[in-house]
């Protein structure tokens, strides 16, 4: 289930702090080179859905990055 409200929040429209700051939460993110959560992931080329770790399994290393680039 699609959570619309967080993703309106995420989705902010300029870039100020109280609109970006409520999702920087690093102190709750692992440390580099510890396992982070697993979560369902969808492939944009079909749609199909697999999961951060059976991509993580496939590969020695990966690099998942969160956010948006302007």
């Amino acid at each position: 289930m699609v959570d619309t409200d967080l993703v309106a929040r995420y989705n902010y429209d300029e870039f100020t702090p109280e609109k970006f700051r409520p999702f920087m939460n690093f102190a709750a993110s692992p440390p580099a080179g510890e396992r982070g959560p697993d979560f369902p992931l969808w492939r944009l080329e079909d749609g199909s859905e697999t999961s951060l770790m059976d991509i993580v399994s496939q590969h020695v290393l990966t690099v998942v990055e969160f956010g948006s680039f302007t």
